[in-house]
């Protein structure tokens, strides 16, 4: 905006130079036109975010100066324009009724002419000086639009790059912790079993070898973004629950109600909610057996994972859950879901997570 006002104050002024020198004595218009125009330029660098005084001051010295030019210039072209050019830069510095003022004030400089020709030049100025303002306006709240656009855009972008580093954040610990968990209850049993019974401990070492495997291959998923072909999440489930068997207590799986597709999204989160379930009862729970329930209902699916251990929540804290369970929540409530934790002492937990499909 700013070089478009001193396009067109340079503009506005070429115009009046021309109609002046055409003139008997050109030297007045010249003179008051071109200081008009070099403090139209130079306010339109300086004004902005000064104090409103200023601004007023400023116009006023240019409302002046201006009908001053504009006698010089006999009313001419030249001396038209330059005032038009002054409401617009109003247009931009000023609130929109101190901006109307000024497009009202500059018609004034056809005061003392002829009745009738007066009368039409002034309020063909006045045309002028609204449509200029109104104009003005326009392009000034289209900039601030885009300038908002811009700040929202941005704004949006980090949001979605907050989003997608806590995702990457409960991959790591939903899947590649999973697997490192395991892997570390397997080595400890198998190095407790090394003395007295090296078949058993070699058997625990190669599971832990084998979670290694599933750890590697879950780093690769997450880099890559691959989707591996996906298998249904009973299926899914029923592994989970072999390999929480190896390194934890026994674990059965039930399912109820009609088997259905669900959602990607949907699915990858029940089974990270029986994924970090399994795993709190594997490191707090000291239960004897665990239980995992799928249950598809006409409008939700429920994953509940149950143990019949101490019934302590994993951080102490009551029930709320730590990073794993917080993270379980931010996903699952993305999805319009729930998750409940409740916990007895002495007779154990369960965790139940409820998704709509």
């Amino acid at each position: 905006m700013q070089r478009f006002l001193w396009m067109l104050a340079v503009g506005a002024y070429a115009v009046l130079v021309l109609e002046a020198v055409a003139g008997a004595n050109p030297w007045p218009a010249i003179v008051t036109g071109a200081a008009y125009t070099a403090l139209v330029v130079l306010g339109s660098w300086l004004l902005p975010g000064r104090a409103p005084w200023w601004l007023a001051g400023y116009i006023l010295l240019q409302i002046g100066l201006g009908l001053v030019m504009f006698g010089a210039a006999h009313a001419a072209w030249g001396g038209t324009l330059l005032l038009i050019v002054l409401v617009v830069q109003a247009a931009q510095l000023l609130p929109l009724r101190a901006a109307v003022v000024v497009a009202l004030a500059v018609p004034l400089g056809h005061v003392g002419m002829d009745l009738g020709e007066g009368v039409r030049e002034m309020a063909g100025m006045l045309v002028a000086s609204l449509m200029a303002l109104v104009v003005t306006r326009l392009l000034r709240r289209e900039q601030q639009t885009r300038q908002a656009l811009a700040l929202a855009n941005a704004q949006l972008a980090e949001l979605a790059t907050t989003q997608e580093r806590n995702r990457v954040a409960r991959d790591i610990h939903d899947g590649l912790g999973h697997y490192l968990t395991t892997v570390q209850m397997q080595i400890r049993a198998g190095r407790a079993l090394l003395g007295r019974d090296p078949d058993r401990a070699d058997e625990i070492l190669a599971q832990a070898e084998e979670q290694a495997r599933e750890a590697l291959s879950e780093v690769r998923r997450s880099v890559s973004a691959l989707r591996a072909p996906r298998v249904p999440l009973s299926e899914r489930l029923e592994r989970l629950a072999r390999e929480a068997s190896q390194s934890g207590p026994p674990t059965s799986v039930e399912v109820r109600g009609a088997s259905r597709g669900l959602a990607p999204d949907v699915e990858e989160a029940l089974y990270r909610a029986a994924q970090e379930g399994l795993t709190n009862v594997r490191r707090h729970a000291r239960a004897a057996h665990a239980h995992v329930l799928l249950d598809y209902r006409p409008a939700e699916v429920r994953v509940v994972v149950g143990d019949d251990g101490c019934g302590q929540p994993p951080d102490g804290t009551g029930g709320s859950g730590g990073y794993g369970l917080t993270g379980l929540r931010e996903r699952v409530t993305g999805l319009g879901g729930a998750v409940a934790l409740d916990s007895v002492p002495g007779k154990g937990s369960t965790l139940t997570v409820t998704a709509p499909a």
